[in-house]
């Protein structure tokens, strides 16, 4: 799951790169628009990704070896 939402979340963040320096958003080139449903729910589910990945700064890491 982790993977996923990073995965989703990195995607997220490239097409804001796209938007930001080419004026180009790819998700409402493939959905139909901005305000197209399909459109809506793949912002929606990038969104509920990155609020997955906040969750991966408060985790611990680190694999302890076992004895």
């Amino acid at each position: 799951m982790d993977k996923i939402a990073l995965a989703l979340a990195i995607i997220g963040g490239l097409n804001w790169g796209s938007i930001g320096l080419f004026g180009f958003d790819l998700v409402a080139a493939i959905g139909g628009g901005q305000d197209s449903i399909f459109s809506r729910i793949i912002y929606v589910i990038v969104g509920l990704a990155a609020l997955w990945c906040i969750s991966l700064f408060f985790r611990d890491t680190v694999v302890r070896e076992k004895k």
